[in-house]
């Protein structure tokens, strides 16, 4: 099988990458090294993890050691979802990662914010998230256009974004980029998502492929609904033992079968490894049927946040 996907733009994506949220900065370093180590060459990293230089020197410390080609991925804070503030944060990362350009730059969500500076990433008045009710999609877009002209991104995309939002921005693209990166697993599948990407020859990231588990230890969960079980999920345990797997590696199979990236996290080198370890297997087609079945629908989302009131919310 394939490791990665050519995009419209015809560049080649991986179809497995690295996810670096909640990654401690001292031991995000490591990690990243070990991912590239393991045959990773996608790196998903933002400015709202506030661990960029550490991912960065990752990424340089790999380099160093073995002189290779390096690719990674990674998104614009919502504070930075206005006029000037698209080049500012891309400028502000790639100095953080000490680097010249990104193969790729997101918009992190469709909800823009006011942070009362550049390390307020979410920002808070009264308990609740200080939201810009004039974020302007479509404006934002062009301000991501521009970054590709100046040669600070040689591709771009959106996160978190609805199919309905995907159209808005279609119609008024320059070019054929379009990477959308969303909440997509075996609870959630997307269908809808799934078929407008298919149809237009985009591909989809999704994240947390895994259910994201590790936001159970998380102080501070902005997050309404519960962490998925999709490890601990009886279908998909038995499929692992069937295929002499890990749960991991069933979930993460499913997703690259259909063409679909995924960015499972991770610190742990052993896991980073295993996880990158899905081509030597396939899933039957009563297997994957079996995890198709899984499907829960809207219900089966669980990165919700309390943004409602915004005009752009769109995460029903």
């Amino acid at each position: 099988m394939d490791t990665a996907v050519t995009l419209r733009c015809g560049g080649r994506m991986p179809l497995i990458g690295l996810g670096c949220w909640q990654s401690p900065p001292d031991q995000v370093t490591q990690a990243v090294e070990a991912a590239l180590d393991a045959g990773y060459r996608h790196i998903d990293t933002a400015y709202n993890y506030l661990n960029e230089e550490a991912v960065g020197a990752g990424i340089r410390n790999w380099l160093e050691k073995t002189g290779k080609s390096r690719g990674e991925i990674f998104v614009l804070p919502m504070i930075g979802m206005y006029e000037g503030g698209v080049e500012k944060f891309l400028k502000k990362s790639l100095e953080k990662l000490q680097l010249g350009y990104v193969d790729l730059y997101l918009v992190h969500a469709p909800i823009g914010m006011k942070g009362k500076d550049d390390n307020d990433v979410f920002p808070m008045v009264d308990g609740k998230l200080n939201l810009d009710y004039a974020t302007d999609l479509i404006a934002v877009w062009k301000e991501m256009e521009k970054m590709k002209t100046l040669g600070l991104a040689r591709s771009i995309g959106v996160s978190n974004f609805s199919v309905k939002q995907l159209r808005k921005i279609w119609r008024r693209r320059q070019g054929p980029a379009l990477r959308p990166q969303v909440e997509l697993h075996a609870h959630f599948q997307q269908p809808d998502m799934q078929e407008f990407c298919k149809s237009h020859n985009i591909a989809i990231t999704a994240y947390a492929p895994l259910g994201s588990p590790g936001r159970r230890q998380m102080a501070q969960l902005r997050f309404s609904q519960a962490v998925p079980e999709l490890l601990e999920d009886p279908v998909v345990r038995l499929v692992a033992e069937r295929q002499g797997v890990t749960a991991a590696q069933v979930l993460l199979r499913f997703l690259v079968q259909q063409g679909l990236i995924a960015i499972p996290k991770s610190v742990t080198p052993s896991r980073i490894a295993a996880n990158f370890d899905v081509w030597n297997f396939s899933l039957t087609d009563t297997e994957m049927a079996a995890l198709r079945s899984l499907d829960k629908g809207p219900s089966g989302r669980s990165f919700t946040t309390k943004m409602s009131d915004h005009p752009e919310f769109d995460m029903e």
